[in-house]
């Protein structure tokens, strides 16, 4: 684990920030050995624009005036389901993920949500559940057809 003094900073991604993200999700969820096909959906169906980002809260996490990870919110009246959370894979298990969700909770704390869904691969699931997500059932995966993925809920406290 690396020293928890790292200098870093999140504020709202910007229109300029869309190629890096899109970059950054590819190779995130690439990271998890996924084959051509399925990354090739991937791109399709979880493609970040700058539409996407005026429309959604998104947030990018940023060290050394790099971009390193960043996620989004769907909201809908009182819901709201995390819809991307992505870290460049050099940067996985190394507590940047936790710092990125403790702005997440504080960011929902703000806007008075008191809970958000969320679905995830299997091989995250565990990621989420540190950091307080439950399992409340699975659903059709959109990039893999007869997969099953997990549906997660957060409560903020």
């Amino acid at each position: 684990m690396e020293s928890e003094n790292f200098m870093y900073y999140i504020r709202s991604a910007k229109k300029d920030d869309v190629d890096e993200l899109n970059r950054i999700a590819y190779e995130s969820e690439a990271y998890w050995g996924y084959d051509m096909e399925y990354m090739k959906r991937f791109e399709g169906v979880y493609r970040v624009t700058e539409d996407y980002i005026i429309t959604n809260p998104t947030f990018v996490f940023i060290e050394s005036n790099l971009i390193i990870g960043f996620y989004s919110l769907l909201v809908h009246d009182e819901k709201a389901e995390l819809e991307l959370f992505y870290i460049k894979p050099q940067y996985i298990g190394k507590g940047y993920g936790k710092k990125m969700w403790n702005h997440l909770i504080d960011y929902c704390k703000r806007m008075g949500k008191k809970s958000f869904l969320l679905v995830t691969s299997p091989q995250a699931k565990g990621f989420y559940e540190k950091m307080g997500a439950v399992m409340i059932d699975e659903v059709d995966s959109l990039l893999q057809e007869g997969r099953k993925i997990p549906r997660l809920k957060v409560e903020v406290l």
